[in-house]
């Protein structure tokens, strides 16, 4: 069994679909740590022979709206420092071509998207600058309203009337595809992304939500919406947050999260499935004691961590999938996404 989950890592494109790194390198690295990725997560990486991470660039709503920009300017600029210190294990990826150099160079490859477009506020302008450093995923929201949509909530909260895109947000969606980026569903509340399946031109993701047929939250998608999302293309990446999983933290494990594949794969078939494990624990360290009491659950990873990441394809072994199937979900299904939507 390991001598195939090792052959099948090595075929495919490996692929994390949706990770907070940035937020933690960027935190160390003001407090004087240097080489945080080459230390703390590339060996973890590297035994889950992953290829490729999108780090995603997640502003804490404490920093809002002042120093969001800010905040995810010294993001990736700890990403770029990282890299100048690692440069024989880690670069960035900006084009289709730089995601196989990674590969063929035995780096780690990192793709970087928003987790929410807050640091451009409602600023169009900024969005090429964005580009230009790098950022070629557009996640228009988190789990809160801005300038662009309204988020999903994990729980219910007390608001007015919910919004889908705004004026700015069909505008985003617009400039984005145009410098050669595409949109990430994930987070959006259900009036957002029919919007955005009404004005998109390119395929589409979910790049870390799972199946609200099994976890009947908003913040998972619906069957409806993974198959407007196939329509178009795109892929949805299995999520490995607890409180997504299942509805109690004892059943809330590996085991219930392919099934959450699973079904996906039943709805819109296994080219349209891969894998965003936003992996939390690693960021639950700067949740105050006081605000763990603001949780109905405590999140935590059912995959611990990317070493973890074959047991997923050990998993998918035993329920009787293909070996190009697998490697579909393990990244090429992505990577397809990539190829067409990048310029």
């Amino acid at each position: 069994m390991e001598k195939k989950i090792d052959s099948l890592h090595e075929r495919a494109f490996v692929i994390d679909a949706h990770f907070d790194l940035l937020m933690d390198v960027e935190i160390q690295r003001a407090k004087g740590r240097r080489k945080v990725i080459e230390t703390d997560y590339l060996p973890g990486f590297k035994m889950g022979g992953i290829n490729l991470i999108v780090a995603s660039i997640f502003i804490e709503s404490e920093f809002l709206p002042e120093m969001g920009l800010r905040k995810a300017l010294a993001q990736i600029h700890s990403l770029y420092e990282e890299i100048d210190e690692s440069p024989h294990h880690i670069m960035i990826c900006k084009t289709y071509e730089d995601i196989w150099k990674a590969k063929q160079e035995n780096k780690i490859g990192f793709l970087l998207s928003f987790e929410g477009i807050e640091p451009i506020g409602h600023d169009i302008r900024l969005l090429r600058i964005f580009y230009e450093l790098g950022v070629r995923i557009v996640g228009l929201v988190w789990s809160r309203r801005n300038y662009a949509a309204d988020g999903s909530h994990f729980t219910p909260v007390r608001e007015g009337t919910k919004g889908g895109l705004t004026a700015f947000g069909i505008e985003v969606i617009e400039e984005a595809e145009k410098l050669g980026m595409f949109i990430d569903v994930s987070h959006l509340n259900d009036e957002g992304v029919a919007d955005v399946l009404k004005t998109v031109k390119k395929p589409v993701i979910a790049s870390h939500s799972n199946a609200r047929a099994l976890m009947p939250i908003m913040r998972n998608i619906s069957d409806e919406q993974m198959q407007q999302i196939a329509a178009t293309g795109g892929v949805i990446g299995i999520n490995a947050a607890s409180i997504l999983v299942a509805e109690s933290d004892e059943k809330s494990n590996l085991e219930h999260l392919i099934n959450h594949l699973d079904h996906m794969v039943k709805v819109v078939g296994v080219n349209h499935v891969g894998i965003g494990l936003d992996l939390c624990d690693m960021v639950m360290k700067y949740v105050s004691p006081d605000n763990f009491g603001k949780f109905e659950r405590i999140p935590f990873d059912v995959v611990k961590g990317h070493e973890s990441f074959k047991e997923i394809t050990q998993e998918l072994i035993k329920r009787g999938y293909k070996d190009e199937e697998i490697e579909g979900i393990l990244g090429n299904n992505f990577l397809r996404v990539y190829k067409e939507a990048f310029k």
